[in-house]
């Protein structure tokens, strides 16, 4: 298995435990709803109901921006190289590794810092398209594309 077959594998394994969990307490809160709903009648109940559906949709929009990452994800072919960065792209430059995907959680692959950014990220923007040898600034540190997966 690929440096980068290994971080988008990774990933989707963080995202899926991720989506696993906020349907986990999604289901939860539509258990608890009913049973409240069979006991109690109100003022109290209707603020409580109020409140585990305000959670519920909490919950829902962020089980979406996760679906959606890992759609993002699962497009990505892993077993391509290209010489522009491109979604998809690991970009290793003097300081760090980078992975052109979606807004996801550092990682550590094989002892290695794995930053995942957005192709619409400031950063991203900046970064997509570019070539080997290209140099970029964050927080006034300079940084060179050395390759380029």
């Amino acid at each position: 298995m690929t440096f980068k077959q290994k971080i988008v594998q990774h990933h989707l394994v963080l995202l899926q435990d991720k989506i696993d969990v906020f349907r986990d307490m999604i289901s939860g809160l539509a258990e608890d709803a009913q049973n409240d709903a069979k006991g109690s009648a109100g003022d109290k109940h209707e603020t409580a109901l109020s409140m585990m559906h305000l959670e519920q949709e909490k919950l829902s929009a962020k089980l979406q921006e996760a679906l959606q990452m890992k759609t993002i994800l699962e497009k990505i072919d892993a077993t391509t190289t290209t010489s522009k960065i491109a979604v998809g792209s690991v970009i290793k430059t003097n300081g760090m590794y980078l992975f052109m995907s979606a807004a996801l959680p550092k990682i550590v692959i094989d002892g290695v810092n794995v930053i995942a950014l957005s192709p619409q990220s400031p950063l991203g923007v900046k970064l997509m398209g570019g070539g080997i040898g290209e140099t970029f600034e964050i927080n006034s540190s300079k940084y060179t594309i050395e390759t380029i997966d």
